[in-house]
């Protein structure tokens, strides 16, 4: 593995909020905790992610396994409730937010989607419950009134960081005609505007940046606008519309291996033969992706199988195991399940005091004096946030696919922002 090297940025950039309702700000909180801490789960089980939906909902369960097994939280075993955030497409998102918070979830964990979770985030915190997402990196989430100090987190860092990332790996692998076809959503449009910036900053050509509608695809006239561009690399921003998308780019001529392609986050998944969303062997050999987050290390995924064996991916689980162990952090140092003082203290419990490294060293630190000054550091790395409720570093993995189209990491890259 190569070694990482560093990337730092400054905090700019804008995103189309698109999915979210007119008045953002939250009504006075209405969670007052009951002293059992709830976490609920908004993740994909059905829809264009669901492929992120074993590895997100296995972090949460191992995070819940690991903290009762260590004593729980405020002298009572967590409690897990799940539900489906689908896609934006299905719409369920809403419903599934009413029966967590009929549930009394303190902390919800979701959603993957940044597009989703633009739909039910007034909801959320209007109730004075957290929000807290392991995967979403609009840039949204630190603009007007989501950026402010209030209920909303997430582990995973803004598109700002990976889509600088990724601009420069294609800088590094000599790709100076870049093609980018994205999905229409807060997602797509946010990570395509973002890699389009830094390639061009740098002096890079953007050939053609299409967007395509998230619930149909793209056409053969978008196809061929990408084919026509000539590009030297295609850059494809996508959700598991990949297994669609890659043939028609094939029968265009402009498959992985007749142009240099790259993936991201969204679409960085395992499709190989004993996948859910296989592709033919060897058509992505040689294709690149980039993924927010550091390896979690073997003997991570070997604890997470103790909750899923079936699992074949792994992208965000260990953000999912991180989210829900600094929230019970923040309960302890709290000494409330509200979801308003676990927020305030959220901030709090990741940087500045005492290293630890697990639920168990980090709640011995707060056990005799809960105003103990902790600084936990986790399995998806160090994590410290920002006034918005961002983290304000973070790694990028970078992978690339073998002949059986399954993915291995090649470098992971730490940025600043």
């Amino acid at each position: 593995m190569a070694a990482a090297s560093a990337l730092v940025l400054a905090a700019c950039g804008g995103s189309d909020s698109e999915g979210g309702s007119d008045d953002k700000k939250a009504a006075a909180p209405a969670n007052k905790g009951d002293g059992t801490l709830t976490i609920g789960s908004l993740l994909p089980q059905t829809g264009s992610l669901a492929y992120l939906g074993p590895p997100e909902f296995a972090g949460v369960d191992l995070a819940i396994k690991d903290i009762n097994a260590a004593g729980g939280v405020l002298g009572k075993d967590v409690m897990g409730v799940k539900a489906d955030s689908g896609d934006t497409d299905s719409g369920i998102a809403p419903a599934e937010t009413d029966k967590l918070l009929k549930a009394k979830s303190d902390v919800i964990i979701g959603a993957a989607s940044s597009g989703v979770s633009l739909t039910v985030i007034d909801k959320i915190l209007s109730a004075g419950v957290v929000q807290y997402s392991p995967a979403n990196t609009s840039t949204a989430f630190d603009e007007g009134d989501y950026g402010k100090p209030d209920l909303y987190f997430r582990t995973a860092p803004s598109d700002i960081l990976q889509g600088a990332v990724l601009a420069n790996l294609l800088i590094q692998d000599g790709r100076q005609n870049v093609a980018i076809l994205a999905r229409q959503d807060a997602y797509g449009e946010t990570l395509a505007k973002e890699v389009k910036k830094n390639l061009e900053d740098a002096g890079s050509t953007v050939a053609a940046s299409v967007l395509y509608s998230e619930k149909d695809g793209p056409g053969d006239t978008q196809i061929s606008e990408i084919a026509d561009a000539k590009a030297d690399a295609v850059v494809l921003i996508a959700f598991e519309e990949t297994t669609t998308i890659i043939p028609k780019l094939i029968q265009a001529g402009t498959g992985p291996k007749d142009v240099p392609t790259y993936f991201v986050d969204g679409n960085t998944a395992d499709y190989s033969a004993k996948s859910k969303v296989p592709l033919p062997a060897g058509t992505l050999k040689g294709t690149k992706g980039t993924i927010p987050g550091a390896d979690a290390g073997k003997e991570f995924k070997d604890r997470l199988a103790t909750v899923d064996p079936k699992l074949t991916d792994y992208a965000y689980s260990a953000e999912s195991y991180d989210a829900v162990v600094t929230s019970a952090l923040a309960a302890i140092a709290a000494q409330s399940d509200a979801g308003a003082d676990i927020a305030k203290a959220l901030p709090d419990v990741t940087k500045g005091g005492e290293k630890c490294t697990t639920f168990e060293a980090c709640a011995a630190l707060l056990k005799d004096d809960p105003k103990t000054d902790i600084d936990y550091d986790g399995v998806s790395g160090e994590i410290e946030f920002g006034k918005t409720g961002s983290p304000t570093s973070a790694s990028i993995g970078v992978y690339e696919y073998n002949d059986n189209n399954e993915i291995k990491a090649v470098d992971y890259i730490k940025g600043t922002i």
